[in-house]
């Protein structure tokens, strides 16, 4: 009996399906979160950079979820590029997890859990601007050449804020850094991602 072997374009839906379960614990993470504040407004002392983080890591989620469509384009499948999908999409859920922790308990304030674990949650974010130039670089030359010198820039400038981050306590730092992250997320999005194909 003859064995058929399975197309890339067989191949990407099962991959995508798991890299989807693992964003999809993410998303959960967030969204139960979000709930929790709204549920027990007073429980806990909002922080506005903490609250901005989690948009950005939310809009971060499902724009992960819109580009990685990208990975049809992958003409053979190997397991390390599989274990790399799914290891970046952990990096995702684990950057949820930062921002909302199973217990609040030692912490009077979503400021002050933010600050002490901000070394964690910006060297997650830091590895996440550098494996996705991996991810980009998986797609194809022709896909990491459609992001021009902008993309060349932008990684090592985001890389060296996460940085200055986890460095840097300072409030306007933090304030500034995680605006002109959302609104450069959302100009980054519509220019470059705004049609899947």
């Amino acid at each position: 009996m003859a064995t058929e072997i399975a197309s890339a374009h067989d191949v990407f839906p099962h991959i995508r399906i798991v890299m989807g379960m693992v964003i999809g614990l993410g998303l959960a993470r967030l969204l139960s979160g979000v709930a929790r504040i709204v549920q027990h407004p007073g429980q806990y002392r909002l922080y506005t950079v903490h609250l901005a983080w989690v948009a950005s890591v939310l809009l971060m989620l499902v724009h992960f979820w819109w580009w990685e469509f990208g990975l049809y384009t992958i003409e053979t499948w190997t397991f390390g590029k599989y274990l790399f999908i799914i290891f970046y999409a952990i990096t995702l859920f684990l950057l949820c997890a930062l921002l909302f922790p199973d217990s609040m308990l030692d912490y009077t304030s979503y400021e002050d859990f933010f600050y002490s674990r901000r070394a964690w949650f910006f060297g997650l974010l830091a590895a996440t601007y550098l494996l996705d130039v991996i991810d980009t670089l998986l797609k194809g030359p022709e896909h990491f050449a459609h992001f021009g010198n902008e993309y060349l820039f932008r990684t090592p400038v985001f890389v060296g804020l996460c940085i200055a981050a986890i460095l840097v306590r300072d409030r306007r730092f933090h304030i500034t850094f995680v605006a002109a992250t959302l609104v450069y997320q959302i100009s980054f999005i519509l220019r470059l991602f705004d049609t899947i194909v």
